[in-house]
């Protein structure tokens, strides 16, 4: 009878704490104001549990710290926390909190990088969001053992990096970001475009190399092939392709002005000096450049020049040349300064 005794006692026990239990997780499980507005948490790699707690009680977004802390350690996630940034507003339940951070349910930052953008340039923007170090980017750049891992045959990443608006999350590895870059290039870059290629007797990187060369000749998408096929000519007949963004590739400090004493810089890439491609891409050229060097329109143009209104006058001719020069860059003698 004792024992029966002592069962019901320990059973009733064990109910009134269990009752407790449950009075306790739907009186603490409840949000603690409403879904607007909604904050930017920041959780940073290596920050304990409890600093995390802390940080959502600081930014209003939990009622008692404790009940959290034992909410993480009764689920046996409290050392589970993704590090990252999160959407969180306070009409969250804790639970609900709890699961987000668990399953790294981090922000997303947007990242576009424009068509005709070089290394460094794509660095500066990766750097400005605040996504990856610079320096950790170029150093990538270079790494010929990263470079092999992502099935390239190049020394540097200079035109593989594809133009295109991507998501990361912060503390994404830079390693991550960029391979990511490369992957849609090997995507975009289609098995039907490499056969071309093959067709013309031209190397991948030799394709990238025109390729990034139209691309920042023209911005006009109508005009991509044109371009495409006076440098075809070009580099057929054995004249210099004279290119001004090549030469400017090779400079160091570029403000915006080219002068006749760049035209004559050493380098590999000065086209005006050196006849052929450059040895690599001057940047990332975006698909439609790309399609462009494979499939220049035919013509007998071997020059073109600015109409200052983003378009260019196409010539055949040295004469023809000359005169369109004459017409949109020279300014007529009765303007010019006496």
């Amino acid at each position: 009878m004792k024992v029966f005794r002592k069962l019901v006692r320990g059973g009733l026990l064990a109910g009134i704490v269990g009752l407790l239990a449950i009075f306790g997780f739907v009186t603490f499980n409840k949000p603690i104001g409403s879904s607007t507005p909604v904050q930017i948490v920041d959780i940073p790699p290596g920050t304990a549990f409890t600093q995390v707690v802390h940080l959502l009680q600081e930014k209003g977004l939990l009622g008692p710290e404790w009940f959290f802390q034992a909410l993480g350690r009764v689920q046996q996630v409290d050392r589970k926390i993704i590090p990252g940034e999160y959407e969180l507003h306070a009409g969250m339940r804790p639970t609900e909190l709890l699961a987000k951070l668990v399953a790294g349910d981090v922000y997303q930052h947007s990242v576009t990088i424009p068509e005709g953008y070089n290394v460094v340039q794509i660095a500066d923007i990766l750097d400005q969001k605040g996504l990856a170090d610079k320096g950790q980017i170029l150093r990538l750049n270079r790494d010929s053992a990263f470079i092999a891992s992502l099935n390239i045959k190049a020394s540097t990443l200079e035109g593989y990096l594809f133009p295109d608006t991507y998501r990361f999350a912060r503390y994404t590895p830079p390693e991550f970001i960029v391979r990511t870059f490369v992957n849609r290039f090997h995507e975009m870059v289609t098995p039907e475009l490499l056969a071309q290629a093959e067709s013309m007797g031209m190397t991948l990187q030799e394709v990238l190399t025109l390729a990034s060369v139209v691309e920042k000749e023209t911005g006009l998408a109508s005009e991509r092939p044109l371009v495409s096929g006076v440098f075809h000519n070009r580099l057929r007949q054995n004249i210099p392709l004279q290119s001004d963004p090549t030469v400017i590739y090779a400079l160091e400090y570029f403000d915006g002005n080219i002068r006749k004493a760049d035209l004559s810089v050493n380098s590999p890439y000065n086209t005006y000096r050196v006849r052929g491609l450059p040895p690599g891409p001057i940047a990332n050229p975006g698909l439609a450049a790309i399609q462009a060097a494979l499939y220049p329109t035919p013509s007998d143009f071997v020059y073109f020049v600015s109409r200052n209104d983003g378009s260019h006058k196409f010539s055949a001719t040295l004469a023809e040349h000359n005169k369109a020069v004459d017409q949109y860059q020279r300014r007529p003698r009765s303007k010019q300064p006496s």
